[in-house]
């Protein structure tokens, strides 16, 4: 089971976008792998506690943790997890200040202490639409993405610039005397290579469009608006950089007759007196198809029938919502003279007469449950 990413920073549920910066800083110099050559717990340690500011420093990753847990970031991710120190030092780099020679490290493949930097390719972003269904139970969705790659036949050499390092070094004549400050090469990008020789398909990076077709594992239960992360279907980067990650943005279509409230679904089902007087069943839409359910004698407008386990796939993996059907009563507008002479007789009658029961709730009653 996954830690809790508040246990892994040592902070509490209430703390503040800097009170979670303070204590990721504290966390990554404590185990930062310079500081802890060769300890795999260490790094192991300085990877959670990235992960954990990754989504704690998101007010839109933090509120769906918050409300989700890790099951948020399951199922292609939704910008959390599987960070590596490429993804750590990029992203989070500027926290380390000056500690480590300007952020990096030297044993890793990153930044300082003479290594060289793998630069990142940029992100790609898509929309996806889903149904109903497709929300209720998950699926896997191909898509065709446009997506820059490398050129064969491309060959790198080193940069004269910045000596294959990435990063260049200024030293300036201050008040406070001599200060010395890192910068990422201009000339290589910060990757410690430039462009030899490419084909003449290839761009200046030595990178050509490409068409691939990406699969996505969308979990069951997300929302409008959620964001998944295919990791390295991004752009290519150039040299011996990683590739950038799909960003999939989820967008759902809207049904025609049943509503989302979170977890559960609504059905509004009318039907007309004679029904509601005589009992009957009726054929209703559900996720997956139809349903048919029964009506007792004497239903009232406004009763609401839960129809257990019919309704989304919880996103945190703990079973389904429900399906709820909202019983309306038809009152006709016209009436022929046959149906008006029968409804007059029926005025006076003691059975036509209301008598609310303690067990019929109120409208606010209903609204009550509803929401509880």
């Amino acid at each position: 089971m996954k830690e809790d990413f508040y246990e892994i920073l040592g902070v509490s549920k209430s703390a503040s976008a800097a009170e979670i910066k303070k204590a990721y800083r504290k966390k990554a110099l404590q185990y930062h792998p310079d500081k802890n050559p060769g300890d795999t717990k260490a790094e192991e340690m300085f990877k959670k506690s990235a992960e954990a500011y990754e989504v704690l420093s998101d007010p839109n990753k933090k509120s769906k943790y918050d409300q989700f847990g890790h099951a948020a970031f399951e199922g292609g991710g939704f910008g959390g997890g599987g960070m590596n120190m490429d993804d750590i030092f990029s992203q989070f780099g500027d926290i380390f200040g000056s500690a480590f020679g300007g952020g990096g490290f030297s044993g890793f493949g990153g930044f300082g202490g003479g290594g060289q930097r793998r630069v990142k390719g940029s992100n790609l972003r898509i929309r996806v639409k889903l149904n109903l269904e497709e929300i209720a139970n998950g699926v896997e969705k191909k898509v065709k993405v446009r997506r820059k790659i490398q050129a064969e036949g491309v060959t790198y050499k080193t940069c004269t610039t910045c000596n294959g390092r990435g990063q260049v070094t200024k030293v300036q004549n201050t008040i406070l005397g001599r200060m010395q400050t890192a910068a990422t090469c201009s000339a290589c990008g910060g990757s410690g290579q430039i462009l030899d020789g490419k084909p003449g398909d290839a761009d200046a990076q030595g990178l050509k469009v490409s068409e691939e077709t990406v699969s996505i594992n969308i979990p069951a239960g997300v929302e409008e608006g959620m964001q998944l992360k295919v990791p390295n279907k991004g752009n290519d980067a150039p040299g011996n950089g990683v590739p950038g990650d799909l960003l999939v943005a989820i967008e759902t279509h809207e049904h025609e007759t049943l509503k989302r409230e979170g977890d559960n679904l609504h059905y509004d089902l009318y039907i007309s007196i004679s029904d509601a007087i005589l009992g009957t069943s009726k054929e209703i839409d559900a996720v997956g198809g139809k349903v048919r359910i029964k009506l007792e004698p004497g239903i009232q407008s406004g009763k609401i029938l839960r129809l257990r386990g019919k309704g989304i796939s919880s996103l945190n993996g703990y079973g389904s919502g429900d399906l709820l059907v909202h019983v309306n009563v038809w009152t006709p507008k016209e009436l022929n003279k046959e149906q008006r002479d029968f409804f007059e007789r029926m005025q006076g009658s003691e059975n036509f007469e209301p008598k609310p029961e303690k067990s019929d709730k109120s409208f606010f009653e209903k609204v009550k449950d509803m929401f509880s």
